[in-house]
């Protein structure tokens, strides 16, 4: 008992307290919703919303409207919510987590606040495990939301692209949490508003939550696409500008670390790469790749910024001379390095889109959740999603019994004295689970069993639909299960069988079609006297099967109820309490046990010498087992201690994620707002404005006399942003005078905008706009994707910081900052390049194909063809296959000068080199 609980009482007592006031005042309404008829119940929704529209609160009509639904359930699917499923609605819908033991009606319970959350119409998903269990409720539930005139999705793999945006438009959508994070990426990469998915992410509620948030945290979302398969053109670039001369075909700034075409460069890659126009946007790639072969070739030195080993090139660190191995040049400079030294050049996969499971229910505006098993990982409930829990009190009192642990010192004699004891209670009929952690050991059990003679049923999470089947005969007389602990999730044991499946399957042996068996187990009226005599059918052999299983269930409370062993304790004590809720369910009798043995891997890593030397002491036969208090204890310590590892893990996880989520926030942001047709032309503008600074600022800072400033140097970094730009390389004394640093950057401005606006005139400017939108898109995806890379890059390597006394994450937060700044620049700088760089010939359509040497290739990703699956890399994968056509991502990727932004400048100025030539170090050639 902790502290607080001795001063304040038991907490949790207190927190049900409060809101069963609220459930007492919802079943005040029971009689008055009774009198209505199903029309004036229906009527209630649309009250509820123009009562919402006119300013009352979800709160002011929660107790009227769960009885309403409450009512709605009864008459649509024959289930009413006890006084405790209300109070777990309620904890629901106050966004926290309700922790309900195992049959106390989660599903049903979860209808309250859905339905009442739903009236505000900003949409709410119903989140679950798998594909089964969201369709099963989406369709089971469903019916109570159909009834109150509320409209149903369900969002599973394989529907089309219609029926998934059709889901995400109904007041309620089942889905899994994969579904939904994926598609919260894939609305992130599309190119036109009509092909977002989902609304804003409202209100959650997430079934297992413990699995979801807790055991499948650490698990990223990811969508990889394809990278170039062929890697002809970094060879290509590089063939290409190993012909060129210096200073007549390109020019070198090896102060600025840049390097640019010149006039005479320009035409010589036109005519080479069969080109009309080497700055068009679209020939945005190749362009980008010559500059990084200059680079490669022109500015990077062998044996001094990389070395060539065992075929791969390795980054020299220039700072520690140590080689930086697993660690490549960013922007493709490593691949036309790679290309330079004649070597394999490396196309990778590239990751397009990544959210962690984390911070992705963190973006909903309220969240809940609900389980058999939480309060022992409450604390980090409440530190990473800001939920506490609350235990729900169950209808009827657990009598259940939980024998203490039986300890062994071998993991032989364990599992043979487990089979004994199966073989034991099977002779009585009395029904037994046998949990296992692994495939490996429930193939074990299952063949001491079958030495024994035992039947049994070996469950794997293969077919949800059998494992749902399997589970729920389970509770059969003489039954004996071995399942996985997870197996089975959301459906329960019933004592002696459940008669629903027994008559569904009554009817497929029958012959009767899936539609049918869905319409007989509901209660939607129809005309169709074919269904309604299924509807007949089903009822007849559910009585039947009913009145077998009520004596059966009978006969196996008197046997004692459902019989658990579990073959080894979990990391987790939460999963040990999920297996002991299977029994006792709806105050069933039931007994559960866990058999234990020193070599189990938890015993081994976690329990501590003292442990195994005080049963060594016994000298314990092989298969003799010993029952203490104190060994529950350590065995309780050794799980404590995994959780307090793991949950380390995961929230460390999560500090390097919510650097890159912050980044992720401001990218998508910003991309909606182009997605949703908002007007560029005063962004472009202002982006102008901003590289013009960049130039213009060092050159003024020099000096305070005009005279003395470097207006040739101005005019190549400005012919950087824009080629076409000439400016003055001289003015004339009174111009001089007259000028200051304002002065001159309104000039500019001027200049630029005139341009600008010819550019306008030449191209329409409704044109001109969907240009600038296309233009937009398609370089923050390109430099995103690129971002996502080298953060994931700088994590990989950051650990080591640990070793000299610097946090890692506070070392990845500061880098990753300065990495996400430079991004920003150069969007500006390639955004605002190839908007003055457009040609008449330039495709307007966001779903770009690009010209490259004859070869077609097409940006677009299809999000209807990304098929979700689980990556074996640990995370959660969908790989952009795009069939009958390639998708070719080149990787647009540049290298930056190798100065740190607080070191002095390479200039000389004595400033810093973030508040000097930074910026304009960042400036990139495009085509120019």
């Amino acid at each position: 008992m902790s502290l607080l609980e001795k001063i304040f009482g038991d907490l949790n007592k207190r927190e049900v307290k409060k809101v069963e006031k609220i459930a007492a005042k919802v079943e005040t309404f029971d009689e008055a919703m009774q009198a209505l008829t199903d029309e004036e119940l229906k009527a209630k929704t649309q009250e509820f919303r123009d009562r919402l529209a006119a300013g009352e609160t979800l709160d002011d009509i929660l107790p009227e409207a769960f009885a309403v639904c409450r009512e709605g359930a009864w008459r649509s699917i024959g289930l009413k919510h006890f006084h405790v499923q209300i109070i777990g609605g309620i904890v629901l819908h106050q966004g926290r987590i309700a922790e309900m033991k195992t049959g106390e009606g989660k599903t049903l319970v979860a209808t309250l606040p859905v339905y009442l959350n739903a009236l505000e119409g900003k949409g709410v998903h119903v989140v679950t495990v798998n594909d089964y269990l969201a369709k099963r409720d989406s369709e089971w539930m469903g019916k109570v939301y159909s009834f109150l005139g509320l409209t149903v999705g369900c969002v599973i793999h394989g529907i089309s692209e219609e029926e998934r945006r059709d889901a995400y438009m109904a007041d309620i959508t089942y889905g899994t949490n994969n579904e939904f994070g994926f598609d919260y990426l894939r609305d992130n990469m599309v190119t036109y508003e009509e092909e977002l998915m989902q609304r804003e992410l409202h209100y959650a509620i997430v079934d297992e939550v413990d699995s979801i948030l807790v055991d499948e945290a650490r698990t990223p979302l990811i969508i990889s696409g394809q990278g170039t398969k062929s890697t002809d053109l970094y060879r290509k670039a590089d063939k290409f500008v190993k012909e060129l001369t210096k200073d007549q075909d390109f020019e070198v700034e090896e102060k600025d670390q840049q390097v640019s075409l010149t006039d005479e460069g320009v035409s010589k890659a036109e005519a080479f790469f069969g080109l009309d126009n080497f700055g068009d946007p679209q020939n945005m790639e190749i362009n980008h790749n010559v500059l990084q072969a200059l680079k490669a070739n022109n500015l990077m030195e062998r044996d001094v910024d990389y070395i060539v080993k065992d075929g791969e090139i390795v980054i020299v660190d220039e700072f520690t001379g140590r080689l930086m191995f697993g660690r490549r040049y960013s922007n493709g400079l490593h691949q036309a390095i790679e290309a330079k030294e004649h070597l394999r050049v490396r196309s990778e996969s590239k990751t397009l889109a990544t959210i962690t499971l984390q911070n992705l229910f963190r973006m909903y505006d309220k969240l809940a959740g609900m389980t058999g098993t939480a309060k022992t990982e409450e604390d980090e409930f409440r530190d990473i999603y800001n939920m506490d829990v609350v235990v729900i009190p169950t209808n009827k009192p657990v009598i259940r019994e939980d024998k203490p642990d039986a300890v062994y010192q071998k993991e032989r004699g364990k599992f043979h004295a487990i089979a004994d004891r199966v073989a034991e209670v099977h002779q009585t009929g009395q029904p037994v689970l046998v949990g296992t952690i692994s495939i490996e050991k429930s193939e074990l059990i299952s063949d001491l069993l079958r030495k024994k003679g035992i039947q049994h049923n070996v469950l794997n999470a293969k077919q949800h639909e059998k494992e749902a089947e399997i589970v729920a005969e389970a509770g059969r007389k003489g039954m004996v299960t071995i399942a996985t602990n997870m197996a089975g999730r959301g459906t329960d044991i019933i004592l002696g069988g459940n008669p629903e499946f027994e008559a569904k399957r009554e009817m497929r042996k029958k012959g009767y079609s899936e539609e049918a068996i869905n319409f007989a187990t509901g209660f939607a009226r129809s005309e169709d006297q074919e269904l309604l005599d299924a509807r007949e059918a089903y009822q007849e052999y559910y009585e039947e099967f009913k009145k077998e299983r009520d004596v059966e269930h009978d006969e196996v409370v008197e046997l004692g109820g459902l019989c658990i062993i579990g073959t080894e304790r979990h990391e987790s004590r939460r999963i040990d309490n999920q297996l002991r809720g299977r029994a006792g369910r709806q105050g069933d009798p039931g007994q559960t046990q866990f058999f234990i043995s020193l070599e189990d891997e938890l015993m081994r890593l976690f329990g501590g010498e003292r442990m195994q030397n005080m049963v060594a002491r016994m000298g314990l036969e092989e298969d003799e087992a010993i029952e203490a208090k104190m060994l529950s204890r350590s065995i309780e310590s050794a799980q404590k201690k995994v959780e307090g590892r793991n949950f380390g893990i995961r929230k460390y996880v999560l500090q390097y994620d919510n650097v890159m989520n912050k980044q992720r926030e401001i990218i998508y942001n910003e991309r909606r707002k182009v997605l949703m047709g908002e007007d560029l032309r005063e962004y472009i503008t202002n982006m102008t404005h901003d590289l013009i600074d960049s130039v213009i600022d060092p050159i003024t800072m020099e000096s305070k006399y005009p005279e003395e400033w470097d207006f040739e140097a101005m005019n190549k970094g400005l012919r950087r942003i824009v080629r076409s730009f000439r400016g003055k390389d001289e003015y004339s004394t009174d111009e001089l005078v007259r000028m200051d640093a304002d002065s001159l950057k309104e000039d500019v401005y001027q200049q630029f905008e005139a341009m600008y606006q010819a550019k306008e005139a030449e191209i329409g400017l409704e044109p001109m706009r969907e240009v600038e939108r296309m233009i937009l898109l398609r370089v923050v995806d390109n430099l995103w994707m690129d971002q996502i890379d080298a953060m994931d890059q700088l994590k990989d390597g950051i650990g080591l910081r640990g070793i000299g006394q610097q946090d890692p994450v506070a070392a990845y937060a500061q880098e990753g900052f300065d990495m996400f700044e430079q991004m920003i620049a150069e969007i500006k700088a390639e955004t605002v390049s190839n908007c003055y760089s457009v040609t008449l010939q330039t495709e307007t359509d966001r779903h770009t194909v690009i010209q490259i040497g004859g070869e077609k290739k097409e940006e677009n990703v299809d999000r209807g063809i990304l098929a979700a699956m689980q990556g074996g890399s640990g995370a959660a994968e969908e790989d952009a296959e795009i069939p009958e056509r390639e998708f070719k991502q080149e990787t647009v990727r540049r290298d930056r000068p190798k100065v740190g932004r607080n070191d002095p400048c390479p200039c000389g100025s004595g400033k810093k080199y973030k508040n000097c030539c930074m910026q304009k170090d960042l400036e990139r050639e495009r085509g120019m």
